[in-house]
């Protein structure tokens, strides 16, 4: 297993995708700290999300800045954020040197689904929408793994692991 360089991951998507759960599973498997990207933001965007307001990017500036500053602490972490944006996932990028995102890419109806389904999340289901409007698809990227949202999470673990921990993302014939 890869020891000797950055093995930080972001888990990013939509809401709903899973990230919580793959991030968790991943992190445990790896031994490495996980950071819910949900626990920092501030009280004020959580109110926004729970009226079902959609954030904006000056929103979100000082919650990925918070972000930045964590992954620029550890060089091996996993990360759940939704890194919607390419300008998002550079700046996290720019924290935390060869960090890889592994996109967890789901269908419109699932995430709305699963979104409704979870009664304890401060996040309202109507912002689904929001996000896919949001989304700008990290397929092509370097240091990004497209994987089914909708495959077992077992499945999902040891694909992310397989990919993780080879020296160089970009050969693997799973990387988007």
């Amino acid at each position: 297993m890869k020891t000797d360089t950055n093995l930080s991951l972001v888990i990013m998507g939509v809401a709903g995708c899973g990230k919580s759960s793959l991030g968790a599973a991943l992190a445990q498997r790896l031994n490495v700290e996980l950071i819910e990207g949900d626990d920092h933001h501030s009280a004020a965007n959580r109110e926004k999300m729970q009226r079902g307001t959609p954030l904006t990017d000056a929103d979100r500036a000082g919650w990925l800045a918070s972000l930045g500053g964590l992954l620029a602490q550890h060089s091996r972490v996993v990360l759940t954020c939704s890194a919607l944006r390419r300008h998002y996932r550079e700046q996290l990028r720019n924290a935390s040197p060869g960090l890889r995102f592994v996109f967890l890419d789901i269908t419109p109806e699932q995430a709305r689904e699963r979104v409704a389904a979870r009664a304890s999340h401060f996040f309202n289901s109507t912002l689904v929408d929001s996000q896919f409007a949001t989304l700008e698809t990290p397929v092509g990227e370097p240091g990004v793994l497209r994987v089914d949202a909708a495959e077992p999470l077992p499945q999902l673990v040891e694909q992310v692991i397989a990919w993780a921990t080879v020296a160089d993302p970009s050969q693997t014939p799973e990387a988007a």
